[in-house]
């Protein structure tokens, strides 16, 4: 029952945190409302939960991972697939080296092998965090998409190298064969595994639904069953489990475009999707905050790991990893970028340099999340020889601070930054959006034209068929005649679209009222009222997301 009411108190927490964001007078980042919502509860009720990192990484951050994997863009995954890879595998390596040697150097204290797993498990950025930021700051879409791009595949290659740097603070020794080799398998293995189990699965479903009828609960529920099950049977394997859970979410996505699912599944199973998200995400950071003020307490012990007594030299050290973070991440963004733009010029490719403001938003954009803090926690309670582990408290606390410095700086220094940036220009989408709405327009026309000679053949109620295809046809001639027109005409036609749309709204309005009003005086009953009622919504959903 504890665990239980832990749980409703979280999520309930989550609601808290949306409803604080939106009333505050002043822009609040939704995540560090949480994370001090959770600092709340921690200091305030007596209860410790004891967070186990593999069971943190299957129940939030797979099923998380897989959904971004689901609804990233590909097209933009696939077009800078360079800058992202350079980012997700090179800048790891990078960051490893830089941040380990000088954290050894800063604490002499910690040795260069937990300094080198501290600066792995501090390398992978968090694609949760990533997209709480782009919600609410105006970055292009373009570098939101590298960004998360990066985020969904940094996480192999950072606890590749931390579970490499740990395997030689235990043993003593380090074999680059048998790292190369287990970061092969890991990242291979991971992938294989999320893209196979994902494509029987969804193959086995279209076969079920197929013979026997679709059944939209057991769509839901078999979409929601996925990234757990690739999950554990890829860490079963020793592969990575995350790359796994986004490959499976990337195999989502295609599956998704063979339009086999009816549409109340796809409906539905968005709806349920956007709840787990909301709710994943703001739990995450509610456990966050709860953890702080138990990593705060044992300030004082962990400090006296540094040599020093005075407990602001952990917020010195907490404050100085943060800005050689960023200062590695800057640096190499900048120079991978350049080679970019170098490589491309060779090829006859103008491109124009994005500036350093640019740069520096994709620096402070390399936010720490919530796999950073399941990552640190995985590190050993002991040595080989059953002694205590070294610095272990020191570095969970360092990387606990680093996690909530990234996410104010990036939350505060991201709008300053994009102030006055000059934006390199992004590729418009609303010709192929106009291309696309012209084809399904006479996609739909022709379909309307088979089916009328169908009941003119069979003769059944023929009449009836072709007034009712004209009338549907006419709708739909109308939409390619807009959108045939020139532009200047276009350009009108969209926006009597806009003002049709917002009329359509209060009719709309308009009518649930009146439905309402019916099903209160009893002259509706409920599920006449409830069929009505969705009717209308999902007209009305149609059009809130024009």
């Amino acid at each position: 029952m504890e665990v239980v009411i832990i749980i409703l108190l979280f999520l309930a927490a989550v609601v808290v945190s949306s409803v604080i964001q939106r009333a505050a007078p002043i822009s609040l980042p939704l995540p560090l409302v949480q994370i001090a919502l959770g600092a709340l509860i921690a200091s305030t009720l007596d209860f410790h939960i004891a967070l186990d990192p593999k069971v943190f990484l299957l129940l939030f951050i797979a099923p998380l991972l897989f959904l971004d994997g689901w609804r990233i863009p590909k097209q933009g995954l696939f077009r800078d697939r360079w800058t992202i890879l350079a980012l997700a595998f090179g800048l790891v390596l990078f960051t490893v080296v830089g941040a380990g040697f000088f954290i050894h150097w800063m604490i002499p204290a910690m040795p260069l092998a937990i300094a080198f797993a501290l600066a792995a498990v501090l390398s992978p950025t968090d694609a949760v965090s990533v997209s709480a930021i782009a919600a609410r700051t105006p970055i292009p879409k373009r570098l939101i998409h590298i960004l998360e791009g990066e985020s969904l595949l940094n996480d192999a290659s950072g606890l590749v190298c931390m579970r490499f740097a740990v395997a030689a603070a235990l043993t003593g020794t380090f074999s680059i064969v048998d790292a190369t080799g287990t970061f092969l398998w890991l990242a291979i293995g991971g992938t294989a595994i999320g893209v196979a189990a994902t494509m029987l699965a969804n193959t086995a479903k279209d076969w079920i639904s197929k013979q026997f009828g679709e059944e939209t609960g057991s769509q839901i529920l078999i979409s929601l069953l996925i990234p757990f099950a690739v999950y554990v049977l890829a860490e079963h394997l020793n592969a990575s489990g995350i790359l796994a859970a986004v490959a499976a979410g990337i195999v989502m996505s295609y599956e998704e475009r063979t339009g086999r699912a009816l549409a109340v599944t796809r409906i539905r199973r968005a709806a349920v999707w956007d709840a787990v998200q909301f709710a994943g995400n703001g739990v995450i950071f509610v456990l966050l905050g709860q953890q702080l003020p138990g990593i705060i307490a044992g300030a004082g012990r962990v400090v006296r790991d540094t040599g020093h007594r005075d407990e602001l030299w952990l917020l010195v050290y907490i404050l100085a990893i943060s800005c050689v973070l960023a200062a590695l991440r800057f640096l190499w963004a900048w120079t991978s970028l350049g080679l970019i733009l170098f490589r491309s010029s060779r090829r006859g490719q103008k491109l124009e340099s994005p500036g350093w403001r640019l740069i520096a938003v994709t620096s402070l954009g390399g936010v720490r999340g919530a796999l950073t803090l399941a990552g640190v926690m995985t590190l050993p309670l002991t040595l080989l020889d059953g002694s205590a582990f070294p610095a272990r408290d020191l570095a969970i606390l360092l990387a606990s601070g680093t996690i909530v410095v990234s996410l104010i700086a990036a939350n505060v220094g991201l709008p300053y930054l994009m102030k006055g940036v000059r934006l390199p220009p992004e590729t418009t989408s609303q010709q192929e959006e106009d291309d696309a709405r012209l084809a399904a327009a006479q996609a739909a026309i022709a379909a309307i034209d088979r089916k009328l000679h169908e009941a003119e053949k069979e003769g059944h109620d023929a009449d009836l068929y072709v007034q009712a295809g004209t009338r549907i046809a006419a709708n739909y001639r109308e939409r390619i005649e807009v959108r045939s027109t020139k532009r200047k005409d276009l350009d009108l036609a969209r926006k009597i679209d806009e003002i049709e749309r917002k009329l359509r709204l209060v009719a709309l309005n308009a009518e649930r009222d009146e439905l309402y009003r019916f099903a209160r005086t009893g002259k509706l009953t409920d599920d006449l009222t409830r069929m009505l009622v969705r009717e209308v919504d999902l007209q009305e959903s149609r059009f809130r997301t024009v």
